[in-house]
């Protein structure tokens, strides 16, 4: 069976609602996309809770509908209730069946990180059986190892964590970095999200890499201080956090923190001044780490 496709270039200003307006005339799914990716005025865009982030000025707009959808009908449909008289460009194309499973599995392969960290998803073999691997697979929960974030924190930790640590991941999402400080011999990990499947998720994946990992909800009881404590979240929730993460930092323990764009860095360091001189520990691909031992 042969899916329907239809990409509309519009304003920025209008994707959004004309995503929304598809969706309602029956589209599976929509996609928002930079209409320029793959060309010099391509340009990355980051946006998190309680930033507005301008989309491209060349947006494209992509939707999936069913074989037998009167496509001209939902679209038209669609650009008269966004009021929308002009596309900048407009196809149409057929989308045929696909083992998605199969597709999807080829996207992901290990990825290594700093000298001893492996990310091996579980239809691959450890490509160093001898190194530190931790076999994760995509999921609804963030952190599969290939977002720089990840990376950053990752190989931070492997640099930080010692025998005897206790570690806590606030904002745990998969468990990927919880698991990693386990892996590389911290006693006890504990991760914290707000997301009950991101909970579910860790436990799955501490049992799946064979490690005690103790998961927790923020909106319970707040764990007990550890020597570090690692957040890898978004800039925002970050500087809010700061005084509940450094009081879940023992005396003299390490904070790193990252989601964080390189332009953000200096007023989380500021949230965080009272109780840590945060620097910049690392940088890659616009995003930065920042790192430091709590003082008081």
């Amino acid at each position: 069976m042969a899916w329907q496709r239809v990409d509309l270039v519009v304003e920025g200003g209008e994707a959004e609602a004309l995503a929304d307006a598809l969706e309602e005339g029956g589209a599976i799914s929509s996609e928002i996309s930079d209409a320029d990716a793959g060309t010099p005025t391509e340009r990355a865009i980051f946006g998190e809770p309680g930033a507005d982030a301008a989309l491209w000025p060349r947006t494209r707009v992509s939707a999936l509908f069913r074989p037998d959808a009167p496509l001209a009908r939902i679209v038209d449909r669609a650009l008269e209730r966004c009021s929308i008289t002009a596309l900048a460009a407009a196809s149409l194309s057929r989308v045929e069946d696909e083992d998605w499973v199969t597709l999807t599995q080829r996207q992901f392969a290990p990825i290594r990180v700093g000298e001893r960290l492996w990310i091996v998803p579980t239809w691959h073999d450890p490509p160093e059986p001898g190194a530190i691997n931790i076999a994760l697979d995509p999921g609804a929960a963030f952190g599969t190892g290939s977002h720089p974030t990840t990376r950053l924190c990752l190989a931070w930790l492997e640099k930080n964590v010692a025998a005897g640590d206790t570690v806590l991941d606030y904002g745990c999402g998969s468990g990927i970095l919880a698991i990693a400080a386990l892996k590389l011999g911290a006693t006890t990990a504990t991760g914290v999200d707000i997301d009950p499947r991101a909970l579910e998720a860790a436990r799955y994946n501490s049992q799946r890499n064979g490690v005690a990992l103790e998961v927790m909800t923020a909106q319970g009881a707040l764990p007990r201080a550890a020597r570090i404590t690692v957040a890898n979240i978004l800039a925002n929730p970050l500087r809010m956090l700061a005084p509940i993460l450094a009081s879940l930092t023992q005396p003299g323990g390490l904070i790193a923190l990252s989601g964080i764009l390189d332009e953000q860095a200096d007023e989380v360091c500021r949230a965080y001044a009272p109780w840590s001189r945060l620097a910049v520990s690392a940088r890659q691909d616009g995003w930065v780490l920042l790192a430091g031992r709590k003082e008081r």
